[in-house]
């Protein structure tokens, strides 16, 4: 069986999710590995494992938001100011208790394919590139079953319906919009375009998503 958690481990701090994006805009393989990058989780958030990372990311962001909607403003969040990353409380509506894990593997495919979503937004993939997706997939040094999900996963036609119907609660949604961050460096307006529509889908009230963004632009690492 793959290991959700370290497999999104893997792909949020190698930035290879991001990596996966050029080649799927549609243009020659080669692009995919050397010019579109993607974002990289800091090592600090990592370290707590790849499912509770995201939740944690969504759970200061909620706590900043309730406390800027409150004070009737909110400050701006950046890699200078921004408090140490504190795991979201385990049984939560942010991360499933570490006994459950039918609702950890259950979360942690629910955002590596929002992340594959997102990396497909600006476009297609063909035989060519996908080769050269499953060379990269291959040098990640994930386990044989992670592996074969991952790829299995990326072959399979994006459901948005599917992964927007799976954010059952607001902190899932926001789960799922901050993985979709993670995935990509938004640099096209399809890219752009892409995540707009993914808040609205999600019911992500505007200032609750550019939490959500600085958030992740603050964790981000080497």
């Amino acid at each position: 069986m793959a290991d959700m958690n370290k497999l999104l481990g893997q792909l949020l701090g190698s930035g290879a999710a991001g990596s996966f994006a050029g080649g799927l805009a549609g243009g020659v393989a080669g692009n995919l590995l050397s010019s579109k990058s993607g974002r990289k989780m800091g090592k600090k958030a990592l370290k707590m494992g790849g499912i509770a990372a995201v939740g944690a990311l969504a759970y200061a962001a909620f706590q900043r938001h309730s406390a800027g909607v409150a004070a009737g403003g909110q400050a701006a969040v950046s890699q200078s100011n921004v408090p140490e990353l504190v795991p979201a409380p385990e049984g939560s509506a942010f991360l499933p208790a570490k006994e459950d894990s039918a609702g950890q593997e259950a979360l942690g495919l629910t955002l590596v394919r929002a992340m594959i979503a997102a990396a497909r937004s600006d476009g297609r993939l063909d035989a060519q590139e996908s080769q050269a997706i499953f060379q990269r997939v291959e040098a990640l040094g994930l386990d044989p079953d992670s592996q074969s999900l991952l790829v299995a996963e990326m072959g399979h036609p994006v459901d948005m319906d599917a992964i927007v119907n799976s954010a059952t609660t607001p902190e899932l949604a926001a789960e799922i919009y901050i993985a979709s961050l993670l995935a990509i460096d938004v640099d096209t307006t399809a890219e752009a375009s892409y995540l707009a529509m993914l808040a609205a889908r999600l019911n992500i009230p505007p200032d609750l998503a550019v939490e959500l963004r600085r958030q992740v632009e603050a964790q981000e690492g080497d």
